[in-house]
């Protein structure tokens, strides 16, 4: 029997998302320290959120090319059990603060992504994200799924333009891992519809 892939909810900003997030059975939920991004937290808005998270629930914190005080000082203060890496740090980087981690990875057309990967031993997981240049992530894009290798050594996590409307398509296609979403399932920027959350999950998880 062939396990049901997990599912992340990215870009949570509030509690209520979170909650509901939860409720609706997601494995994981993404925080988001890039300030950049429209869906960015402060690091006290990100510890509130990750207080409400039960035990079962995967707390990740998403960082961009962060300097390593910046990212200590959300560890000091964040029970974050993952961390996330969307920019252009290396395996080195991301192993020193001695917390699992995977890594994003932007599918710009001719990437060699088995590669990619390879650039990363350490990594518990890869991500597979749309490319579009001068945009770490976020872009609500798909990308081609039959570039998602199928014998990949790590799990895979798809990302990218994901909704409720393909999800069920997108796990058919790629036998991923994980998938990870965040604008699919959003009123506006940093706010999650509830009825999208729910709907994406139950179909993510469907037995097929």
């Amino acid at each position: 029997m062939v396990a049901l892939p997990r599912v992340k909810i990215c870009g949570i900003t509030r509690v209520e998302d979170a909650r509901v997030a939860m409720a609706a059975g997601a494995d994981a939920i993404g925080l988001v320290f890039y300030e950049k991004s429209p869906r960015s937290v402060s690091i006290k808005q990100a510890a509130e959120i990750a207080k409400v998270v039960g035990p079962y629930c995967s707390v990740v914190g998403l960082f961009v090319d962060a300097s390593n005080e910046f990212v200590g000082e959300v560890l000091s203060q964040v029970p974050l059990h993952v961390l996330q890496f969307h920019g252009s740090e290396d395996d080195e980087y991301c192993t020193q603060f001695n917390r699992p981690f995977y890594k994003a990875l932007r599918m710009k057309e001719g990437l060699d992504v088995q590669a990619a990967m390879a650039k990363f031993p350490s990594a518990i997981a890869i991500l597979l994200d749309a490319y579009r240049a001068g945009v770490p992530g976020g872009t609500g894009e798909t990308f081609d799924w039959q570039r998602v290798p199928q014998d990949a050594s790590v799990p895979i996590v798809l990302a990218g333009g994901l909704t409720p409307e393909n999800v069920e398509q997108a796990i058919q296609s790629t036998q991923v891992y994980a998938v990870d979403v965040s604008g699919g399932v959003e009123a506006q920027p940093g706010q999650k519809d509830s009825d999208k959350v729910r709907a994406f999950i139950a179909r993510a998880k469907a037995e097929k």
